[in-house]
């Protein structure tokens, strides 16, 4: 049974259209990432597959429970972490954890044995007993996830949940989701960072104008916009333009105190700058051929919103 079934999913505000008849499909017990440029729909999507926004058009299912038609079940299967998170400012770390928890059903002893294991993990045990409203925005943000998670629901949704974190915090984040995905959970991650959806993303779809317009694996991706390969290197003596006129380069320009020399050949572009070097009595310093990149591919199908 699939996580997420969401099928032609449409929304507008006035005569904007923020999600353009969408539909996604997410497989039980991958990490999913959802990009896209600022306005491009992803909150909007995420309110509706999380019941928050009633969808113009389409339906979704969690774990074959229509939100639309049984959304207190659909709810219970869901730990969401929106975009601005879910805390009560007047209440301590532990305290917003064990209410969240008796909302869930919890029972009391339970409650407490969770409330204590997750602060352990959040490195918050030492302020347990602290109102949150003398937190960072990162230890905010840690109580977020810390009361998404403590019921350990089949699904995670988050939404942009590094943003302005300290590196520390964006850590403990992170080895949370990816804890929680090995403890069973399915993840559904939306991020403005793109790395941090190549390294925690099996699959991602990347939404632009309200529409999905690719849904593949990361290194899938990179590929299909693999057009902008380049060998960087360095010599130990200053070198012109002129060295690097050759048949298959296609130009080369200075970057800091290395050249950026662009290729559709990499392989055949090393071999000439190698025998060049011997040739002129070169020094090769550093060399180094270019990957393909996730944020090219995103910046590619996103015409550059």
């Amino acid at each position: 049974m699939d996580a997420i079934d969401a099928t032609n999913l449409s929304k507008s505000f006035g005569t904007v259209t923020a999600v353009d008849d969408v539909s996604i499909t997410i497989p039980e017990g991958g990490i999913f990432g959802f990009l896209g440029p600022n306005g491009a729909g992803k909150t909007t999507t995420i309110r509706m597959l999380t019941g928050v926004l009633i969808p113009d058009a389409g339906s979704v299912r969690i774990f074959g429970t229509d939100v639309g038609k049984d959304p207190l079940a659909a709810k219970l299967k869901m730990g969401v972490i929106p975009e601005n998170g879910t805390v009560y400012s007047d209440l301590t770390a532990e305290q917003n954890i064990i209410l969240t928890a008796k909302f869930y059903g919890m029972d009391r002893t339970r409650r407490e044995e969770r409330a204590g294991e997750i602060l352990a993990r959040l490195g918050l045990t030492s302020r347990q007993n602290d109102v949150v409203r003398t937190f960072s925005k990162g230890m905010r943000q840690r109580i977020s996830i810390a009361c998404a998670i403590v019921h350990s629901p089949p699904l995670l949704i988050l939404d942009e949940p590094t943003t302005g974190l300290d590196v520390y915090s964006r850590r403990l984040v992170i080895d949370t989701i990816r804890h929680m995905n090995r403890e069973g959970s399915t993840v559904l991650l939306t991020t403005h960072n793109i790395e941090e959806a190549n390294a925690l993303c099996s699959m991602i779809s990347v939404i632009n104008n309200g529409k999905i317009v690719a849904t593949a694996s990361p290194e899938k991706l990179k590929k299909t916009f693999d057009t902008s390969r380049y060998v960087e290197i360095s010599f130990d003596q200053p070198v012109g333009p002129a060295l690097f006129s050759a048949p298959g380069i296609t130009r080369a320009e200075p970057w800091g105190d290395k050249w950026r020399v662009y290729s559709d050949d990499p392989d055949l572009a090393v071999k000439y700058l190698a025998s060049v070097a011997e040739r002129d009595q070169l020094t090769i310093i550093s060399i180094a051929t270019s990957n393909p990149t996730l944020e090219e591919a995103f910046v590619k199908l996103t015409g550059g919103a």
